[in-house]
């Protein structure tokens, strides 16, 4: 079992030398970061078991880490490390999630016990995440998405070959690491490369890496994506444009679990599991000639498929109040909620971007409130289409309210119904209303149960 993996985060060069050392004695690996913006980085590429983090450092300090990896990375303990005048501090973080602080000059006995303690908790946690059918970020509960993490619940731990399809902007990377988190080489590297942003002159070698010597500028020997993954996962993004040519050599990899370096002797095998996302149609792509057959039905072993924005609204508020939190936390913004107005325009929208619309509107509007909460004010840019709200032509203040109320009610019900495939007595539920209130507003817009 690959030893767990601990970011220490420090803007003391001294302090972080030191931690890092302690706990490589102690068996583990460490990555370093100078502050909570840099550890946020990392914290997005790659898997942790346990950050230790300085409360006071410029940029994003540790209570404000400690909130944006609670929102981001549920599960994931983080100890303070703190000195006598921000002891407070720590002790109010401890309140609010930090798994525990440790004073400084730090014992190194103590250092360890905490240490061992919050990597027992960790361990935990995930187990409980995957008893529970749930993952650390994907997020959901309409239908489709319910089915989308019971699926990343029972693929994650095996080898299989996942295919994850849905427009851009729909979560596709989030559903990778999902699965890479809640699999057994979570402990592992997660390598992604994006085949849509390769020239197809260097494909190959991105991917199976080259000797020296094997080309003009091939000073020196580099490993290619599929070694630098050796134990983990691999994530294809965009396989559709991966070059027809190199379609055969990645379809060798996949079955023989063997590659070739660019200009290489030896065969060099693999430990990998490979995940593959693409927004466009590749059994369409088969039939056009533009994508092998084999390749295809190899990576669609698990077909994941993601649904739009627009199709699972009622997910909406959730996302929008963590990335409110995640922003919040990062830019160093009192902001923790949005306010009626701003949401029902959140909810008109169609979202042609999908979730990283929404995740770029959220991260402006945060920046732009003055409040403690987003208004409407705040979503500048951010108008409803043409067709979902009456011209205003010919009505006054109250009788435009009253439709445009009326509008987004209807279209509430009926999205809720959707969700629960037409059972009123849990699409009230859902609502939060009595079923037969439910039935007297569907009888008023003229809703059947099977509209």
């Amino acid at each position: 079992m690959a030893a767990p993996r601990i970011l220490v985060v420090d803007d003391e060069p001294n302090i972080r030398k030191v931690l890092a050392a302690h706990l490589r004695r102690m068996g583990h690996e460490v990555d370093v970061a100078e502050d909570g913006r840099v550890a946020t980085q990392l914290l997005g590429q790659e898997p942790f078991q346990l950050v230790i983090s300085d409360v006071k450092m410029p940029e994003l300090d540790g209570i404000g880490l400690l909130a944006w990896i609670r929102a981001r990375l549920p599960g994931l303990p983080v100890i303070l490390v703190t000195a006598y005048a921000t002891v407070p501090a720590a002790v109010a973080a401890t309140r609010d999630g930090a798994f525990d602080y440790v004073s400084k000059p730090f014992d190194v006995d103590e250092l360890q016990a905490v240490v061992r303690k919050a990597l027992a908790t960790e361990a935990r946690n995930t187990r409980r995440l995957v008893a529970e059918g749930s993952t650390p970020w994907v997020v959901g509960d309409t239908p489709r998405m319910r089915t989308v993490a019971r699926l990343v619940e029972k693929v994650a731990d095996s080898p299989a070959t996942v295919l994850v399809t849905g427009e851009t902007g729909t979560g596709k990377e989030v559903v990778a690491r999902s699965i890479h988190a809640l699999s057994s080489r979570r402990n592992g590297p997660f390598v992604q490369i994006n085949c849509g942003a390769i020239p197809d002159t260097l494909f190959e070698s991105e991917l199976f890496g080259y000797e020296k010597g094997a080309f003009t500028g091939a000073v020196h020997t580099k490993p290619g994506r599929f070694e630098l993954a050796q134990g983990g996962t691999l994530f294809l993004d965009e396989i559709g444009e991966l070059p027809r040519d190199l379609q055969v050599k990645l379809l060798r990899a996949l079955q023989e679990r063997k590659i070739d370096r660019v200009g290489g002797i030896r065969e060099i095998e693999i430990d990998v599991r490979v995940i593959a996302a693409t927004h466009v149609d590749l059994a369409q792509r088969v039939a056009d000639g533009q994508f092998r057959e084999d390749l295809y039905y190899r990576l669609h072993v698990v077909p994941i498929d993601l649904p739009p924005l627009r199709d699972r609204l009622d997910d909406l508020p959730v996302l929008a109040a963590q990335f409110v939190e995640r922003f919040s936390a990062r830019l160093a913004r009192r902001v923790h909620g949005i306010d009626p107005d701003a949401m029902a325009l959140l909810l008109r929208h169609r979202w042609p971007g999908n979730i990283r619309e929404l995740e770029n509107v959220l991260e402006r509007a945060v920046l732009l409130a003055d409040g403690e909460q987003i208004r409407l004010e705040d979503l500048d840019g951010l108008g409803p289409p043409a067709d979902a709200l009456p011209s205003g032509d010919g009505l006054d203040l109250k009788e435009y309210v009253r439709v445009h109320t009326s509008r987004l009610e209807r279209e509430r019900i009926r999205r809720a119904l959707d969700a629960e495939e037409c059972n009123v007595t849990r699409a009230a539920r859902r609502l939060g209303i009595s079923r037969k209130s439910l039935q007297l507003k569907m009888k008023d817009y003229g809703l059947r149960e099977d509209d």
